[in-house]
């Protein structure tokens, strides 16, 4: 029974990682925004994104999709400087009274480097159809940890320095190293006791 409970937390731990590699798949500091392709257009979405401040994104149907009765999911993911994602949330959203813009807020916390997002769009006929297929579009973060160095407005040297946190980042991209060498150290103790 213990030697299941730590595969899966080594289970869980290298998914996220991968998702980490996989979403991060873009240049670092380049927002990825839907095109015109979709059935909704970007209302109003904060960006940069700031560790420990509000982060909304809100997407309003177009014509067509509103007139259809089509609805939308948004799923978000934070990742961290760290190089681990966490797992993807479906967030509650708050519909405007005509029924067209579906809004969300966050708020990421101290070690983020981006917020990833995407719409699920549930058509009148119970089909789905998630934006984009397969990836994520993202948010930077305002100070994020990139190839070595940190990067964006609020990156100052070796860390970040976000107003109103007043807390230094530099030692974050160590910290994903500890997370592994943990989750490993558990599932040693728990296979030897077993």
């Amino acid at each position: 029974m213990r030697t299941g409970l730590a595969l899966l937390l080594s289970a869980v731990l290298l998914t996220s990682m991968v998702s980490s590699a996989l979403a991060g798949s873009a240049d670092a500091g380049e927002d990825i925004n839907p095109d015109d392709s979709v059935p909704f257009s970007v209302a109003e979405r904060t960006t940069p994104s700031q560790d420990g401040a509000t982060w909304a994104l809100s997407v309003t149907l177009d014509d067509e999709a509103h007139d259809n009765g089509t609805t939308l999911a948004i799923t978000t993911q934070i990742c961290l400087n760290s190089g681990v994602c966490d797992p993807p949330v479906t967030q509650d959203v708050t519909v405007s009274d005509d029924d067209r813009t579906y809004a969300i807020e966050l708020t990421p916390p101290s070690d983020h480097s981006y917020v990833n997002w995407r719409v699920k769009a549930t058509y009148s006929d119970d089909s789905t159809e998630t934006f984009p297929t397969g990836d994520w579009y993202k948010t930077w973060s305002s100070c994020y940890y990139n190839d070595g160095t940190y990067e964006g407005v609020h990156a100052d040297g070796d860390g970040c320095d976000i107003p109103a946190s007043g807390e230094s980042e530099g030692l974050l991209p160590f910290l994903g190293v500890g997370v592994v060498a943990v989750t490993l150290g558990l599932a040693v103790v728990v296979k030897r006791r077993s």
